[in-house]
């Protein structure tokens, strides 16, 4: 079984990321980056709700019933 050659690999690995680096160079310098990123606020919109406002149980466990 012949042995696969792998000398001329850096030829063709080595100019693919070259050409790779020179095209993403102006991609990425014409991309506007924030320069202090401020957090968002969200403000919280207060819902009436029917029911209390504590943690209400919403299913019950797989326990027998009591008799």
């Amino acid at each position: 079984m012949p042995q696969l050659d792998t000398s001329t690999w850096f030829v063709i690995i080595f100019p693919m990321y070259v050409s790779l680096f020179t095209l993403m160079q102006p991609k990425l310098a014409k991309h506007n980056f924030p320069i202090s990123p401020t957090p968002k606020t969200f403000s919280t919109l207060a819902h009436p709700t029917p029911w209390k406002t504590k943690w209400t149980k919403i299913c019950l466990p797989l326990l027998p019933l009591p008799q």
